[in-house]
């Protein structure tokens, strides 16, 4: 089986093309992900990525992606520009690109020299803050209200409770301001993996939820540390980073355009009125052939 391996800002993935067929049995593409991403015993990877065709002529494409622990995402932000460049480079030399995705349409513009994409342009579609689309369950609040700056009980004992706001941008996010919590990323990064899953698996949240602890620098620029829903730390979450510059710029902290500084680099959102954008790079690291699964 060939594949590529590919990375956004650290966050790694396996790139399988099925655009002119199966590759990996529908059935079996959980498991098969949940092995082949088991880094020291197989290729290792945060997540896998399949380009399929689309399912109607609305789209190019389609993106489907697998977390390391075999649950599938509806959309990753880092994974989708990946996505972008394989796609282009490989299979579509079309741009801007429409693909379809599990949260919805998703466009890509793509920065090309010599017929290699350099940047990713990428509409991230419109944010949804009501509970029924996060979703999450909570008493004293509606399916049709948000939850910003609201507060939860947590059974660590590190943290009691955490001051949180919600937000869907194709998968669901919970973005923690430091400040608003006593707390740094310091604080944060020692005892993410206790905090960060005890948020992701929180009975408010029946579908699980990612996790990323936001730091305001000033008002464009920003630091997140991230909890990835099904894959734990990751360098980078282009989602996750999405949804932190929407709630930090609706609850005034940020502007309109914000850089976010990530463990694994850079990236670019803008909040514009037809919706978000997210502005990045990806890199093509090695095409390999599985001769074993591993393990």
């Amino acid at each position: 089986m060939e594949f590529t391996k590919m990375h956004a800002l650290g966050n790694d993935y396996i790139v399988i093309n099925e655009f002119d067929g199966e590759v990996v049995k529908e059935e079996e593409k959980s498991e098969f992900s949940k092995k082949i991403c088991r880094r020291g015993f197989s290729v290792g990877a945060d997540g896998v990525i399949f380009i399929q065709k689309p399912t109607s002529d609305e789209f190019d494409v389609r993106f489907r992606i697998f977390n390391s622990d075999g649950s599938e995402a509806e959309m990753c932000g880092n994974g989708i520009r990946c996505f972008s460049k394989y796609v282009y480079e490989r299979i579509l030399k079309k741009n801007p690109l429409r693909v379809e995705t599990k949260g919805g349409l998703r466009i890509s513009e793509m920065e090309i020299e010599n017929n290699e994409v350099k940047k990713i342009k990428v509409y991230m579609g419109v944010p949804k803050f009501k509970l029924k689309d996060i979703p999450m369950k909570i008493e004293g609040y509606d399916e049709n209200d948000e939850f910003i700056n609201g507060e939860i009980e947590l059974n660590n004992p590190y943290l009691k409770k955490v001051k949180l706001s919600v937000v869907n941008v194709g998968n669901p996010h919970a973005v923690i301001f430091v400040e608003d919590n006593g707390i740094d990323l310091d604080f944060a990064r020692k005892h993410l993996d206790v905090i960060g899953k005890e948020i992701e698996y929180h009975k408010v949240f029946p579908e699980r939820i990612n996790v990323h602890f936001v730091e305001v620098l000033n008002g464009n620029e920003i630091r997140i540390l991230t909890w990835e829903r099904g894959a734990g730390y990751t360098t980078a979450c282009g989602t996750g980073t999405t949804a932190s510059v929407i709630i930090a710029n609706k609850l005034g902290k940020t502007k309109n355009k914000v850089l976010a500084h990530l463990d694994g680099g850079d990236l670019e959102i803008e909040v514009k009125n037809d919706g978000v954008y997210m502005i990045g790079d990806a890199v093509m690291v090695y095409d390999g052939k599985l001769l074993n699964i591993g393990w």
